[in-house]
């Protein structure tokens, strides 16, 4: 039985209360705790290469000047009943 992956809502976050979450969230995955020097681009990079979102269909953090915006895709990606 496959147990889906779920994304917290980025909304009404800030880049390091949301990225922080998904760092505990996601703690066996060893993700970056985020910092006030750490890019939400290069941070999200390495949220997109852990084995748990290989096969999402989730755009490269590059692709966007908003972090919010890319985690609101990411969300939808992983969580399709939570972009309804």
């Amino acid at each position: 039985m496959a147990n889906p992956a779920l994304i917290y809502d980025p909304r009404y976050h800030s880049f390091e209360s949301w990225a922080s979450l998904m760092v505990e969230l996601y703690g066996s995955q060893n993700l970056e705790i985020p910092t006030h020097d750490t890019t939400w681009q290069g941070w999200a990079a390495g949220l997109r290469s852990i084995d748990v979102f290989a096969n999402e269909a989730i755009p490269g953090p590059y692709l966007f000047d908003d972090w919010q915006e890319w985690a609101q895709m990411v969300m939808n990606a992983v969580n399709p009943e939570a972009g309804v």
